[in-house]
């Protein structure tokens, strides 16, 4: 877990490169013209992406139930007062499902692009590429504010 501000900046930092990275690899499957194949790939990167952004930050469902039970009810507050719904849980395709659901429009609008040749594909890339960055900062951002309140409990 970051033990100053500077190590959650860092931190923070450091996932949404991967964030960014990730979403690239997705924008990449998006573009291969086979309808249904990003959705596979997207809930796989997505669900491996949720967890290494809550190890980074110290925030699985096991490192938090190592914490003091004062530290473990302040990290889940803070996670509900967020809208953070994947930090410290157990992440499971049940729950990326419904995150996903949540850009439901922007899924939609991906999977028909496909149907048009070449401007299809390049516009489902970009669809995909900016919905799954959007949702992996906003648990980047999730994970920080945690991660913040955590550290001015302890001090």
């Amino acid at each position: 877990m970051p033990s100053s501000e500077r190590d959650i900046a860092d931190v923070r930092e450091r996932c949404r490169r991967l964030v960014r990275k990730r979403a690239t690899w997705a924008a990449g499957v998006a573009a291969v013209p086979l309808p249904g194949i990003d959705i596979v790939s997207d809930l796989k990167m997505f669900t491996d992406l949720i967890d290494e952004v809550n190890t980074a930050f110290g925030l699985t469902a096991e490192q938090i139930e190592r914490l003091q039970p004062k530290f473990r009810m302040i990290a889940y507050e803070a996670a509900v007062s967020v809208g953070g719904m994947l930090v410290g849980k157990l992440v499971t395709r049940d729950l990326v499902i419904k995150l996903m659901a949540k850009s439901g429009k922007k899924m939609v609008a991906k999977q028909a692009s496909k149907i048009v040749p070449l401007a299809g594909q390049v516009a489902s890339a970009a669809i995909g590429f900016f919905a799954f960055r959007q949702i992996g900062y906003q648990h980047v951002e999730a994970c920080a504010k945690v991660a913040r309140e955590l550290l001015a409990a302890k001090e």
